[in-house]
């Protein structure tokens, strides 16, 4: 399993926490995700660069708002977009 299958399953795990209302590890567990996340896409070109810049900022956002379900919506939707975009190389 590559790095980028881990952070999938990690964020789809992290996502479902929110969903769930349980912001607390939903927020310790999106720590971690990004904390590995982040070195995997520095070394991708600058346009995938940038989009994962604009993700990560919708979903501290969403953090800094309390919106759990907006944040587990982009980890879903925008985050696993561009995971799998990259995997997929």
């Amino acid at each position: 399993m590559t790095h980028f299958e881990h952070v999938i399953l990690d964020a789809r795990a992290c996502a479902r926490l929110f969903r769930l209302g349980r912001d607390i590890e939903g927020a310790l567990k999106m720590v971690a995700l990004i904390d590995v996340a982040l070195p995997l896409f520095s070394s991708r070109p600058a346009q995938e660069q940038a989009q994962w810049a604009q993700v990560l900022t919708a979903i501290l956002q969403c953090q800094e708002r309390q919106d759990w379900i907006g944040l587990a919506d982009w980890l879903e939707g925008e985050f696993l977009a561009l995971c799998h975009g990259v995997n997929s190389d």
